[in-house]
């Protein structure tokens, strides 16, 4: 890297122009506004989710105790855990809007994935693994359930089904509000959610058929086996959230179309000679850092390159809501290594 860009390549726009401070602060301003209101109506969202959880955890206990069913048992663990995970969600969101300090100078965006795979992993932990015992059990000691008890278990089960898709519709209700699709599901908040609730839906059916042919056959095979499906589910569903959280954590590029479309905005500049480099990380839900190796066109002296390089970024900034901070590194000739480099060139590893 040259001595100007080593001057250089930690300059930010802010900090250039008074014009240039005034439009950042009005976008940021109107930027932040809009993921508060966002930020609320997710905080809606867990609070119903946690609310519908809390009862139905207490129904399925009380039934599955009454009833001795283990499926019941299973889905009454089932929604504790979703109610500890609830409460995580709602620590992401209160601590992920935290403004940055000297600790932590790219701010606290990340404690969003950090409080989701915590949630992750409870689903895993307090469901999947004590839903599977929970049928492994019956399966071996076999299970007793009298009429009444019949009847207690599927009146909790038919609630608690009508509770979580009214919670559910609420959850998808908001991903359509935020223009659907999975753009609307980067918030790991909104997907832990969804993925609950969804979840508990499948889980419940399970629950109901299984309790059903138990009571019609006698078999408790039947409803050994849906508890222990509701566990494999809950599994399924902890993996793909933990491993998302984990991308995020490590630090994840944005995808590539953004990439691409920065990529394009920075080579269309006229002081550009080429983008030797480009890199990219989500610092948090809405906030990008963006790192580029530039060739500038030669003739330019040292306060030429200086105002170029703030000019750029502001440009950038401003295409770009999402980039939060840039930086750029001018070099004086290409470097092949950082170009064939999987950050460079977008490839992705990984599980």
């Amino acid at each position: 890297m040259s001595d100007t860009a080593a001057d250089h390549q930690y300059d930010h726009p802010k900090d250039h122009g008074t014009d240039g401070v005034t439009d950042r602060e009005s976008d940021a301003a109107t930027d932040q506004d809009s993921d508060g209101a966002t930020d609320r109506k997710t905080r809606v969202t867990v609070l119903v989710a946690l609310a519908a959880n809390l009862v139905i955890a207490a129904a399925k206990a009380v039934g599955g105790l009454v009833a001795g069913s283990p499926a019941l048992l299973s889905e009454a663990a089932h929604s504790v855990a979703d109610s500890l995970n609830e409460v995580f969600l709602l620590a992401a969101l209160r601590r992920s809007r935290r403004p940055a300090d000297s600790r932590h100078p790219f701010g606290y965006g990340k404690e969003r994935f950090f409080w989701s795979l915590l949630a992750a992993v409870g689903i895993f932990v307090m469901g999947a693994c004590f839903s599977v015992f929970q049928g492994v059990e019956a399966l071996r000691n076999g299970a007793e359930e009298t009429s009444t008890g019949y009847v207690v278990g599927l009146i909790v089960l038919g609630v608690a089904l009508v509770v979580e898709g009214v919670s559910l519709l609420r959850a998808l209700h908001q991903v359509r509000a935020q223009g659907g699709g999975m753009d609307a599901l980067r918030d790991p908040a909104l997907r832990t959610v969804v993925a609950e609730d969804g979840t508990a839906v499948v889980g419940v059916t399970l629950a109901i058929v299984g309790m059903a042919l138990h009571m019609i056959t006698g078999q408790v095979v039947w409803e050994a086996s849906a508890s222990i499906a509701i566990g494999v589910l809950l599994g399924y569903v902890a993996y793909r959230l933990g491993r998302d959280a984990r991308d995020q954590l490590i630090g994840e590029a944005v995808d590539p179309e953004l990439s691409d479309r920065i990529r394009e905005l920075l080579a269309a500049e006229p002081e550009i000679d080429s983008v030797e480099a480009l890199f990219t990380m989500r610092m948090g839900l809405d906030s990008t850092m963006v790192a580029a190796r530039i060739d500038l066109v030669p003739g330019m002296d040292s306060e030429r390159v200086e105002e170029v390089s703030v000019r750029i970024k502001r440009s950038l900034g401003e295409a770009v809501s999402e980039a939060g901070e840039i930086f750029l590194d001018i070099t004086d000739r290409p470097m092949e290594e950082a170009r064939e480099s999987p950050a460079a060139t977008g490839e992705r590893g990984g599980a």
